[in-house]
């Protein structure tokens, strides 16, 4: 079912809903006004009439979520074909190029960073899916180790900048602490990895081709450490602040974006485990966005 379909089916059940509540309050209004001299059947018409209503709007609610539940999980499932589908191809491509001509040794190397990358896209998509699922089994862990987050976060730019071919000056990392020191913060290693490096992505991918991204380090309180992930990009309207975090979710019009829906998820739940929060922050659409999120700083030894 496209998304024509589908808006057509929920507005068919909102209709539908509000057209049961109206004919059951006449039908109800009616029966009253006719049956008024008998007390009996007017007090349990009275009684029973809030619990059919509650009854269609419940359903009604039902229905209409478990669309849009529907809708959410098949735009996920395109997204991972795509997502898996399309570096498959293309490293198939590569080899079968390889393997029916002749190649000089240049182009054998270019062939192979393209097969890496593609293979490196390929597990990010499948490393999404696991960690997704993990999290979701998951609860709250115990155990956190102190973590050095300006470290990962020198990773994971420089990660990020040869994945997308970034210049140094699209991607900048700043310190905003006085004395410039690393953040030291308690955390798992890898789930704070999967933070800074779905932002970061996030951030490229929503800024179009021009790519002006700052991740910002702070720390304002002596017990709390600041990560920022700025971007000029598409933006996000006040509307869509809470949504972007569900699971499989997708903001209307990015669907060209590749994406699984599923990077923000990952940033919430793991955030959550650390028993802290993230913020996202927008003047609107086309006005790019910034994600805050704070980290208790680890005691110092």
């Amino acid at each position: 079912m496209r998304s024509g379909g589908r808006r057509k089916s929920i507005a068919f059940f909102i209709v539908l809903g509000v057209a049961l509540v109206g004919g059951a309050a006449a039908l109800n209004i009616g029966w009253i006004i006719v049956s008024w001299r008998q007390a009996g059947l007017l007090v349990a018409g009275i009684l029973v009439f809030p619990l059919i209503i509650t009854g269609v709007v419940l359903n009604t609610i039902f229905l209409v979520r478990e669309i849009r539940r529907n809708e959410q999980h098949e735009a996920f499932i395109n997204a991972v074909t795509h997502e898996l589908k399309t570096p498959v191809a293309s490293m198939k491509l590569y080899l079968q190029t390889l393997q029916n001509r002749p190649v000089d040794d240049a182009k054998r190397q270019e062939f192979y960073e393209a097969m890496l990358e593609d293979s490196d896209r390929l597990l990010g998509t499948i490393e999404q899916v696991l960690r997704a699922g993990q999290l979701g089994a998951r609860a709250h862990r115990e155990g956190h180790t102190p973590i050095d987050l300006g470290a990962i976060v020198e990773e994971c730019v420089s990660l990020a900048r040869i994945r997308y071919r970034l210049p140094p000056e699209a991607l900048i990392v700043r310190d905003a602490s006085a004395n410039g020191a690393g953040h030291v913060v308690l955390g798992d290693e890898d789930d704070l990895k999967a933070v800074v490096s779905n932002l970061v992505d996030n951030a490229i991918k929503y800024s179009g081709q021009d790519v002006r991204v700052a991740v910002e380090l702070e720390q304002t309180e002596p017990a709390k450490a600041t990560l920022r992930v700025r971007d000029h990009g598409i933006g996000i309207s006040p509307s869509e602040r809470k949504r972007i975090f569900r699971r499989f979710y997708r903001v209307p019009g990015t669907m060209r974006i590749k994406g699984t829906g599923l990077g923000l998820f990952i940033v919430r739940s793991v955030v959550a485990r650390h028993g802290v929060k993230v913020f996202a922050e927008s003047d609107g659409p086309g006005r790019g966005s910034t994600f805050t999120v704070h980290l208790p700083v680890a005691a110092p030894p």
